[in-house]
């Protein structure tokens, strides 16, 4: 079975900064996607699906769902074994936790790191932030979406939802993908990133 652990391909490019927050930069973002997806190298869609892809369906790009998190790091936590789609059970740890305001709430995150990424000296600042809201199953895919970002320097870090992106099993059975957690669960509508897939 193929596994699924994120899209570790555009790590590189979607880590963000707080300089890099801008609907410029969120609209490379998706403009990046779709190449991947379009790429029957790389997409993650069925032969079916791909031979009638366009584009991936996404929210308008709305800053307000760009805001900056205050970081509080978790050093003292114990690796577990995330749950997923299938019976593969990849080993993460929280690293930390987030901080912010979110249409008038007050939201918190647990952000992770993937215990055998983080081994590799490419990866080894990735963070891992799943999460579902009120469109999950009502606009978006219902298994939650992943945003991709790296360790901050300081206390602060920036979440840009317009690039929060589908598992690949939101298109293909045939991959492996990390459950997001209970507590990753917002209590807003984040009308923001990558919609359901209609196939």
């Amino acid at each position: 079975m193929k596994l699924f652990f994120t899209a570790i391909a555009l790590f590189s490019f979607i880590a963000l900064k707080a300089q890099d927050c801008s609907i410029e930069n969120s609209m490379k973002y998706q403009q990046q996607l779709n190449k991947e997806y379009v790429d029957p190298l790389e997409s993650p869609l069925t032969p079916k699906d791909l031979k009638k892809f366009k584009s991936l369906d996404f929210y308008p790009v709305d800053m307000a769902y760009c805001v900056e998190a205050k970081f509080v790091r978790t050093p003292d936590e114990k690796p577990f074994a995330m749950p997923t789609t299938t019976d593969r059970k990849p080993m993460y740890v929280k690293y930390g936790e987030l901080y912010f305001t979110l249409q008038g709430k007050q939201c918190k995150l647990d952000i992770f790191q993937n215990i055998d990424l983080s081994k590799k000296e490419e990866f080894k600042n990735y963070l891992f932030l799943p999460f579902t809201d009120f469109t999950s199953g009502n606009g978006s895919y219902g298994g939650g979406r992943y945003i991709d970002l790296q360790k901050p320097d300081t206390d602060k870090i920036m979440i840009d939802f317009n690039t929060a992106y589908n598992p690949y099993c939101a298109y293909n059975h045939k991959y492996s993908c990390p459950i997001p957690p209970a507590q990753n669960d917002l209590q807003v509508e984040v009308k923001a990133g990558v919609k359901a897939y209609d196939h």
